[in-house]
């Protein structure tokens, strides 16, 4: 054997060493439906519930005339409406919460599962392949959720900007808009913006999962120093340490798509809920008046609030998920 050959062969040695060993992953195959869904349904309700009001305060930003700054719009909401203005809406959201989650879900799981085994079976390299995944899970996910949550979005954000000068009509609940909505603008008032959204979650959610892939992998070489102190052998970190390298990565991973497609989202918002004079909002329409109204930095109206949303619901989200899908095994704790 050459030196350069025996060389190698001491460093995949060392590297194996050091390797560490992380709990198994649970892929679809190994969950239990029913128990996935339903325990599902539950806490992601309640992180819904504890993000809601960075949501309402993101949406008014976004539609505010004349803009106005992120503490003196939460003020304002506050002194006129109480803590119930920044849940306005709420109920409408949690109701199509649910099934847009479970379509979500299947369809980033389903897709992971399939394209992970397809490249790997093509001879992919295992990180790239796992990287392809879960853009495509992510790609995938994002526009079944869309079908059934575009039309949810459209009547919330209504409620939402309820109280503000933005709001162009007046209702009594979710019903109410939805009745009206249809009425004035059949079905298609329904998914106005529905393009849109998927320009702005679809590559929302391949920069989301890419990035929170990357971001694991960076975290854990970070990790595998500090554990291993260069003395080698295996590392076989606590869930602890699992749940705060996977939460560290979504903030991460959420704040980097927040800033990316925030244009996308101002103006998906602004077509789902204004109207110019009395006419529908068009993309073409709505850039022009967010340029007219203050440029490029117009669009990154609520930054701030959606950056912060972003990146603790990305974080609550993924260690709920991931807590999830650990008690959701066939063989699982229950």
């Amino acid at each position: 054997m050459s030196f350069m050959a025996a060389r190698r062969a001491e460093e995949e040695e060392e590297a194996a060493a050091a390797e560490i060993h992380l709990p198994a992953e649970v892929d679809w195959e190994m969950l239990d439906k029913w128990r996935f869904f339903v325990m599902g349904a539950a806490l992601f309700s309640g992180v819904s519930a504890a993000l809601y009001p960075a949501v309402v305060l993101k949406t008014r930003l976004q539609v505010a005339q004349p803009p106005s700054p992120c503490l003196r719009a939460a003020a304002a909401i506050l002194r006129h409406e109480g803590p119930r203005g920044f849940y306005r809406g709420f109920a409408t959201s949690l109701a199509g919460t649910v099934p847009a989650r479970a379509l979500y879900m299947a369809a980033l799981e389903a897709t992971k599962s399939a394209v992970g085994t397809a490249t790997l079976r093509l001879g992919v390299p295992e990180p790239t392949a796992s990287a392809a995944a879960s853009a495509a899970a992510g790609l995938s996910s994002a526009v079944a959720a869309q079908v059934v949550w575009t039309p949810i979005d459209v009547v919330s954000q209504r409620l939402m900007v309820q109280g503000s000068a933005a709001a162009a009509a007046r209702y009594r609940g979710g019903v109410d808009a939805f009745k009206k909505i249809l009425c004035s603008d059949g079905l298609r008032g329904l998914y106005r913006g529905f393009g849109m959204s998927i320009l702005t979650y679809a590559p929302s959610n391949v920069v989301w999962w890419t990035s929170y892939f990357l971001s694991q992998r960076l975290i854990w070489g970070g990790v595998r120093y500090q554990m291993d102190g260069g003395g080698g052998g295996e590392l076989r970190p606590g869930q602890g340490t699992v749940v705060a390298v996977q939460g560290a990565s979504a903030a991460v991973s959420g704040g980097a798509a927040a800033v990316v497609t925030m244009p996308l989202d101002t103006i998906k918002t602004r077509m789902q809920v204004l109207d110019d004079g009395g006419e529908r909002m068009t993309i073409g329409r709505t850039v022009r008046s967010l340029l007219r109204e203050g440029g490029w930095r117009a669009c990154y109206r609520g930054l701030g609030p959606r950056w912060a949303s972003t990146s603790l619901s990305a974080t609550t989200m993924i260690t709920t998920y991931e807590f999830l899908k650990r008690v959701s095994a066939k063989d699982g704790p229950f």
